[in-house]
């Protein structure tokens, strides 16, 4: 059984920086991937950066050059770095893994998420 544990949401004023981070417990294979979505109110469920185990990431395009995913290939923990926060990055962050490799992550572990707020 995997189980994703996050921190390291919170209120932030816009501009400011938050880091989540995510330790799995159980067993999730170096090899697949992991990332975060993020859901805000009345919005559907967004992929917001996703890291393989050999490193290579992706990003959605609203946080491109803001946000920063990283990854601990010895115990899976992965952080997300996010700088110049806007009003609209507010949202729940849910930290995911997937249980096979697969081309984009799609999964099949989630977290319970954490919110961050950014006010204006």
């Amino acid at each position: 059984q995997v189980k994703l544990r996050e921190s390291g949401g919170g209120l932030v004023q816009a501009g400011g920086s938050l880091r989540l981070s995510c330790a799995p417990s159980g067993t999730i294979f170096r090899r697949n991937t992991m990332g975060w979505f993020r859901q805000a109110p009345g919005k559907q469920r967004e992929l917001v950066a996703s890291i393989t185990g050999g490193g290579n990431t992706k990003y959605t395009d609203s946080v491109k050059g803001r946000f920063t995913i990283s990854r601990d290939n010895t115990n899976n923990t992965i952080w997300l770095q996010m700088n110049s926060l806007k009003p609209q990055d507010t949202a729940v962050y849910y930290c995911v893994a997937d249980s096979v490799l697969r081309v984009s992550l799609v999964g099949d572990y989630w977290g319970q998420g954490t919110q961050v707020t950014v006010s204006s």
